[in-house]
Formats: structure tokens, C-alpha cells, sequence
């Protein structure tokens, strides 16, 4: 069993349906005095779900979650099953359009991953590829600082990331890594073709293996003094800009210059 906590995490985690619950357990100073509105909504959200909901002293969740952090409310979870690469290569049922993946290589703060998938389901990804090794765990603290968007993200687990690179290469995806070092900035590329987007690890970056995979390698220019931005921002900028081209449609006659097609690479 696993622990889940504070108000997003256990709400969206019932509302995606992604968890089979044990129960719920509620701050009980504030729930019994009915003072607290949003401990109320999910106590409906357990009633409706069938999941037993247990009022606890505060006390008691700390010690459970094991962090002041709870906003008083802890579920107890069954562990997630994660998919494999092939059930991410399936994609959503019935959706013909360009696929969007984002691939981690060897984030390990639970903050920057949570922060991380939280960006990646508002920008719409298709999937996220998640290493074995070197890479931090799906645990409560990821996934309360990813306001629950885990719970409605499809997540495979990978053994060797470059090897299922090398596999989405096959099915005719583009693996674009960024880079402090790239070639190009990452407003001039098109995404709106099959796309995987790959963020290394905090400081260091990716790894010489993966960023040799890569069939293209962007960057962020910066105009201040500091040479680079935290992963979970930089994931974030290039997220949604591939969301944006992906959004936008171009009108008759618009004269937009559209971002450069870069195919050299694809298959390599």
C-alpha cells in the first residue's frame, strides 16, 4: 500500500479513477466542525466512490504521511501500476493525431518530477517515459507537488531509456533532447509532428548516451546573467510552446512565419 496526501493528490486521484483506495482519513478538527469546505467535497467524492472515509486526530496524519504537509487529508493507496513502452505506443483510443511524449532522464528531486508532470498534463502529452534507475520515485511527495495531475497521466516505466528511444525512433517519432549546448533555440523547431522531448538530470543535464540518440538538440537562450534554468522551468517553457504550435491553427493568408521543419536525424 502507498500513501497519498493533501487536498489535489487524493482529489484528483479519485475523480481519474487511476487508484483502487483502502480508505481516506480526515483531519478531525476540522472536519467535524464542518469547517472546512473542501475536506467536506471529498468525503462526498469517497461517498460517491465507495471508499470509507476514517476522521483522524491531525496528530495522527502527520504521523501517517509522515509530514505536516497533509492539509489534513491522507489516503492509503494501492501501489500504481505503471504501463510498459509498448502500451504508450498504443496511444488514447482512437486519437489520429501527432503524438507528444516527454521523456526524463534521471530527474531525481521528487519537487522538479511532480513539477515536471504537472506541465506535461496541462500541455496535453501523450505519455511520460520514467527510468528505472537514477530517477526519483512516483512517491507522495511527487505527486502532491504535481497537484494530482499524475493520476491522469499515462506513465511507462523503462529499464534503458536509450534503448526506448532507439524504439520510438522505429515508429517514426523525433527525439528532440534540450540542451544548454543545442544548435538550435526551441521556438525555431516545429512540433507539431511526432515528437518526444527529453530533460536531463538537474545540473548536469543528459547523459552522453541519450544525447547522442537525440536526432535534434535545442536550447533556451537567456538573456540575464545565469546560464541555464531549473529543469521544471525549462520543461515547462518548452512544454507549452509545443502545446501552443500543436493549438494553433493558421489562418487563410496569414503571413506567421511558421518554425523551421528539422528532419536530418530522424531514424539515425
Amino acid at each position: 500500500m502507498e500513501i497519498l496526501y493533501g487536498f489535489h493528490a487524493v482529489e484528483e486521484a479519485l475523480r481519474s479513477g487511476s487508484r483502487r483506495f483502502d480508505h481516506v482519513c480526515v483531519a478531525a478538527e476540522r472536519y467535524r466542525g464542518g469547517e472546512d469546505a473542501r475536506l467536506g467535497a471529498i468525503a462526498a467524492l469517497c461517498r460517491k466512490a465507495g471508499v470509507k472515509v476514517r476522521t483522524e486526530p491531525r496528530d495522527a496524519l502527520t504521523r501517517l504521511a509522515q509530514t505536516s504537509a497533509h492539509q489534513g487529508v491522507v489516503a492509503i493507496v494501492r501501489a500504481r501500476e505503471l504501463l510498459d513502452l509498448e502500451d504508450l505506443l498504443t496511444g488514447p483510443e482512437g486519437s489520429a493525431a501527432p503524438r507528444l511524449v516527454l521523456a526524463l532522464d534521471g530527474v531525481e528531486d521528487p519537487q522538479n518530477l511532480g513539477a515536471l508532470l504537472r506541465c506535461a498534463e496541462g500541455a496535453g502529452v501523450d505519455g511520460v517515459l520514467l527510468p528505472e534507475r537514477r530517477s526519483a520515485p512516483l512517491s507522495a511527495v511527487a505527486v502532491k507537488a504535481s497537484a494530482g495531475a499524475t493520476e491522469h497521466l499515462r506513465l511507462a516505466r523503462v529499464v534503458n531509456l536509450v534503448r526506448a528511444l532507439e524504439t520510438l525512433k522505429e515508429r517514426s517519432l523525433w527525439i528532440v533532447g534540450l540542451d544548454e549546448r543545442g544548435s538550435k533555440d526551441y521556438d525555431r523547431y516545429d512540433f507539431t509532428s511526432n515528437t518526444v522531448i527529453v530533460l536531463g538530470r538537474e545540473g548536469a543535464g543528459l547523459h552522453d548516451l541519450v544525447r547522442r540518440t537525440c536526432d535534434h538538440l535545442l536550447r533556451i537562450p537567456m538573456a540575464g546573467r545565469v546560464d541555464s534554468l531549473n529543469v521544471a522551468a525549462a520543461g515547462a517553457v518548452v512544454l507549452y510552446e509545443a502545446a501552443r504550435q500543436r493549438r494553433v491553427v493558421p489562418s487563410a493568408g496569414s503571413q506567421a512565419e511558421k518554425p523551421q521543419k528539422m528532419r536530418k536525424g530522424l531514424g539515425s
